[in-house]
């Protein structure tokens, strides 16, 4: 393991641990948010350097003993026995972690080929998240909606967020930062008559949510337009021009809101998917110039390049990228996703132990 690295990361916890018992950095929760995450995210590092140190004093305090008392070798053996499990999980902290996995996120929710089951697909998605969310205790906000005339959601961006500090810095970004890409179901659509299986598909598009000194954007380089709210079928539930379209001009990415009913309300809301696009965008630059480019989230929502697929004859979802099966669909829509995101977990931590570089997310 890199001793310089350690050390740097044990100076960074004990300045944050001073930043964060100074009263004054309160007084910004923004500061005082980032600052208590990337504390959250060293506290492992810490205890795990910690419980190694001492395994390591303890071990030569009862070797010394044990030369002059053959009682204590037992007690040096066991302690001998336990320090390569320490070493290993110190190591696996100290390999670089994803920058984003104490951030929130935006789920983006697009229906594909299908037609209005797709919709409904998407709808269902739409769901499985925010009961997980429920489950794990985060917070769930509808930015942006779209629905479809049979109930179901032709696009739908959802705020997803933790309540306070992320224990161990692991937020709602190190969960759900695979399920970017396509998601195909195979069942038979409310919308037929004679009882066949159809496939159709939805994208999902995960992106941590920015904040402001994540991402600067300069007024200049938006154009702003707004127009009248509607809803399905294309009839008007606004009598106000207060939906918002943001177009970033540098990078051509369009956003647009129209759930609330204060334009400017939407304009804050579309603001938020901004940042968070522009951040992905950023991101995958980053990687690309590294040449570990993000492959992850949707290209196009061809039923052909799934991530996923739910078969509701079956009962079953199929992860593709790890081989994952399990053969309780209806669980997992319930919002039980903690099986196959434990697998996408365990086989992203076996890749960087292996080589350094994260599970591709595609």
């Amino acid at each position: 393991m890199s001793s310089e690295r350690l050390a740097a990361l044990l100076d960074e916890y004990a300045d944050l641990e001073k930043r964060l018992a100074d009263p004054a950095i309160h007084a910004d929760q923004g500061t005082a948010r980032r600052v208590g995450r990337r504390y959250a995210e060293l506290v492992p590092l810490h205890k795990a350097a910690g419980e190694l140190e001492q395994a390591r004093a303890d071990l030569v305090a009862a070797r010394e003993l044990a030369a002059e008392d053959a009682s204590f070798a037992a007690e040096a053996d066991t302690l001998a026995a336990a320090l390569p499990a320490l070493e290993e999980r110190l190591a696996e902290l100290l390999i670089p972690r994803d920058p984003h996995d104490a951030k929130d996120v935006i789920v983006e929710i697009k229906a594909g080929e299908g037609g209005e089951e797709s919709a409904l697909f998407a709808g269902d998605l739409l769901r499985m998240y925010t009961r997980y969310a429920e489950r794990r205790g985060w917070l769930t906000e509808v930015i942006d909606a779209q629905d479809s005339d049979l109930g179901g959601v032709k696009d739908v961006s959802l705020a997803i967020k933790t309540k306070g500090v992320p224990d161990g810095g692991n937020g709602v970004w190190s969960r759900l930062k695979w399920e970017g890409g396509v998601h195909r179901v195979q069942r038979v659509p409310v919308t037929e008559s004679q009882g066949r299986i159809h496939t159709s598909a939805a994208g999902v598009l995960v992106l941590p949510e920015a904040e402001d000194v994540d991402v600067t954007i300069d007024p200049n380089e938006l154009r702003i337009d707004v127009f009248r709210s509607s809803g399905p079928g294309g009839q008007s539930v606004n009598t106000t021009d207060s939906a918002v379209r943001i177009t970033h001009v540098p990078t051509g990415i369009v956003v647009s809101c129209q759930n609330e009913k204060s334009q400017l309300q939407n304009r804050e809301q579309a603001m938020r998917i901004l940042r968070a696009r522009l951040l992905a965008a950023a991101q995958e630059q980053a990687d690309a110039a590294a040449s570990d480019a993000r492959k992850a989230q949707v290209r196009t929502v061809d039923r052909s390049e799934r991530i996923r697929t739910y078969n509701f004859p079956q009962n079953r979802i199929t992860d593709h990228r790890i081989g994952y099966t399990a053969y309780n669909l209806d669980l997992a829509l319930a919002g039980e996703l903690d099986g196959v995101l434990d697998a996408l977990a365990e086989a992203d931590r076996a890749a960087r132990l292996a080589g350094g570089t994260e599970l591709s997310r595609r």
